[in-house]
């Protein structure tokens, strides 16, 4: 960011020292807001124009300053703000990224790129204003290479003068823009908000868990910085905003599923002792509603000896590490989105229940991805959801590194989720090596078979589904884990 002297005049509504250093904070941390700034050089106010952006993103009370109160070289900045300000949409939007750093900061770089992209188009529809714009470029090069070479002398003085003569006319043309096409500036405003909606939900859907609403609370767990890095990433790329989406939907599928497992273990799975009016057995519910023994069941049931269900139940939560073994040859590509969603809802079963996580990607090799109780940062979530193999298919490789996660577990039991659309050979003599470690190991392997029937998973799984893609039925078998 350009030093700027900041006396007051260049913030266009009620900003102050601390709000300007906050701002400056994010700027440092935020290659989107970075990468906006190049536009400065076009528009020399723009850097200003950003803070004011945030300002009024996150501030309780932003108020914008009189017109009058404005110097020339900064009323475009005031035409915009006046403009986003006014609508009845930004206000109410404000109610969701006030003194919120994270949504204040995507919603500067949304609203500041879509700014950004109605004054190229006003270029494109303009001549004169692209021309004049241009002047003005050359203008702020010519004094910056000036104060480079000889300091403020004289004839920078005037380059600057001349500097603000152009601002003002350029703000001339703003306004007479923002007049004649008042919808445009508005549609684009519109966007804006509905572009930082969406980054902020597909945030929440990559970091959250199987727990509804719990997106919020884990992407408050990470660093500021990781926050606004994940964020940059997915405005950037419709693939993340992909990913994003089936983890969402995939998340919600495992919660359902983890919610009728944890029911079906932890019913009528015997009989104990207890008050729980939710799980008394019938026989003690006939006792209450009979006149003649109610008073003998209310004595029980307020020493807390009436028998009801026990709920212990056969619960393996927690027993083992969950290892995904995620086919990335070439073939997979056409899946590749919705396999990464997949493995996410996967990690964050693992997360919940605190199991430890390996993501396994192969192909003709391996790659092994250890998350420690299913946690994962925004630097490795992009970097697991940005790469992609490519290539022949190899299923030995995939094995062993699984197996080298469980002997490196503090947990001996382990589930193991196999998922191909390919076909590779496998040895003998590996194969028995393999089976034996499952029965030294006591896990398991569950295979998820894309397509025609595999035979060499048959081998070493201890269940084969058959599945049309990641949306099959079948594969939520592996989500019940």
């Amino acid at each position: 960011m350009k030093n700027q002297t900041w006396n007051g005049q260049e913030s266009v509504i009620n900003s102050d020292k601390f709000d300007r250093r906050r701002f400056q904070k994010l700027y440092d941390m935020s290659q989107g807001l970075q990468d906006l700034n190049e536009f400065d050089a076009l528009f020399p106010t723009y850097n200003a124009l950003l803070n004011d952006i945030w300002g009024s993103l996150y501030k309780m009370k932003p108020e914008l300053k009189e017109r009058e109160a404005v110097t020339n070289s900064f009323q475009t900045n005031h035409a915009f703000m006046q403009r986003i300000m006014e609508d009845e949409s930004f206000e109410h939007y404000r109610e969701t990224t006030r003194l919120d750093d994270l949504s204040s900061a995507i919603g500067t770089v949304q609203f500041g790129k879509k700014t950004k992209e109605w004054m190229e188009q006003q270029r494109e529809d303009n001549e004169a204003l692209d021309k004049h714009m241009r002047e003005m470029q050359h203008m702020q090069n010519h004094l910056e290479k000036q104060r480079r070479d000889h300091g403020d002398g004289l004839e920078n003085q005037q380059l600057q003068q001349d500097l603000q003569q152009q601002s003002e006319e350029l703000h001339n043309h703003v306004e007479q823009a923002l007049s004649e096409d008042k919808r445009s500036f508005e549609q684009v405003m519109e966007e804006a908000i509905q572009d930082t909606k969406d980054t902020k939900e597909n945030l929440k859907s990559l970091m959250g868990g199987t727990k509804a609403g719990s997106g919020e609370a884990e992407l408050k767990k990470m660093p500021l910085r990781d926050q606004l890095e994940l964020a940059d990433t997915l405005a950037m790329d419709t693939q993340m905003e992909e990913i994003a989406d089936w983890a969402g939907r995939f998340k919600q599928i495992a919660r359902k599923k983890q919610k009728s497992k944890h029911d079906k273990a932890t019913s009528r799975s015997g009989v104990t002792l207890g008050n729980n009016p939710e799980r008394l057995l019938p026989s003690e519910l006939a006792l209450y509603k009979n006149e003649a023994t109610r008073t003998e069941f209310l004595r029980r049931f307020a020493k807390r000896k009436t028998r009801q269900h026990d709920t212990k139940g056969k619960d393996t939560l927690g027993q083992g590490p969950i290892i995904l073994c995620l086919d990335q040859s070439g073939s997979m590509k056409s899946l590749d989105t919705q396999s990464k969603g997949f493995a996410l809802a996967l990690m964050s079963i693992a997360k919940k229940q605190k199991r430890d996580f390996a993501f396994i990607p192969f192909s003709g090799s391996a790659y092994k991805y250890i998350f420690s109780k299913g946690k994962i940062s925004g630097k490795k979530m992009v970097e697991v959801c940005q790469n992609y193999l490519g290539g022949g298919t190899n299923f030995e490789a995939p094995l062993r590194k699984g197996t080298e996660v469980i002997q490196t577990s503090s947990f001996k039991q382990a589930d193991i989720i196999f998922v191909t659309d390919g076909e590779a050979p496998i040895s003998e003599e590996y194969l028995q090596s393999f089976k034996q470690q499952k029965h030294d190991k006591g896990f398991q392997v569950l295979s998820l078979l894309i397509g025609t029937k595999r035979n060499t998973p048959q081998r070493f799984s201890d269940k084969t589904v058959e599945i049309k893609d990641f949306t099959d039925e079948g594969s939520f078998t592996a989500l019940e884990i």
